[in-house]
């Protein structure tokens, strides 16, 4: 179940991006897992660690002020796909179009964040692929035909910010589960269902406000965790 291998539109009514695992609660690798946080430093340096970051800043005084909320770094390629979509707000406001090659390139990077946060997250045990290679991951996400939301666009750090608030919380009660799930896979072998499902929607949801802030959508993401 992978968008590289099968992907699906959205069904009608559905929000245009989607995220789902499958799901792989018991015979987990319980070596992998143990040293799951240095196996993943490859992917985390490049993509990032499961989480959000959001920040903006200001020059004053020969130096920079910042503020915002972080909560994971991105890595080399997500600040790479940040630029970009900065090069993409100037030409969606002004030339009212998306480039298809920095579109793509979001795309690309959003994908493989996807797999390896999945990994990073302990919800996969297999190593997920160097780039948007098969795995069993849902990432899917269309091109926005049409004309775009300028007022979204133009305005969209700040619609941002009440999903990036309760992302805050919530991603505090996915690091407590994911630790919780650590500690049950290794001693028992299995990742709790109800606890799996809970880290899915956190990741699902964080990975939507990637997408929205990355201007990949315009549709406001819903506060959900469901797909």
């Amino acid at each position: 179940m992978n968008e590289q291998t099968a992907a699906a539109p959205p069904a009608p009514g559905a929000y245009p991006v989607q995220f789902d695992v499958e799901p792989q609660l018991a015979g987990r690798n319980r070596l992998t897992v143990a040293f799951r946080i240095i196996l993943a430093i490859p992917h985390v340096l490049l993509v990032g660690a499961p989480g959000l970051t959001f920040y903006f800043g200001w020059p004053r005084n020969d130096e920079w002020n910042s503020a915002g909320i972080a909560l994971s770094g991105d890595g080399v390629i997500g600040f790479a796909a940040f630029v970009a979509a900065v090069v993409a707000w100037f030409a969606i406001l002004f030339a009212r179009k998306h480039p298809r090659g920095i579109w793509d390139f979001g795309r690309f990077y959003m994908r493989w964040r996807a797999n390896a946060v999945a990994y990073a997250a302990l919800l996969r045990d297999e190593y997920p692929p160097f780039g948007d290679g098969a795995y069993p991951v849902t990432f899917t996400v269309e091109y926005p035909d049409g004309k775009r939301d300028l007022w979204s666009v133009g305005l969209r750090i700040f619609y941002a910010i009440p999903h990036l608030v309760v992302l805050f919380f919530l991603q505090i009660a996915f690091f407590v589960v994911t630790v919780i799930g650590w500690f049950a896979i290794l001693f028992t072998g299995a990742y709790p269902e109800g606890l799996y499902r809970f880290a899915t929607g956190v990741m699902r949801w964080s990975l939507r406000v990637d997408a929205y802030v990355l201007l990949l959508r315009d549709e406001y993401p819903p506060f959900s965790l469901e797909a």
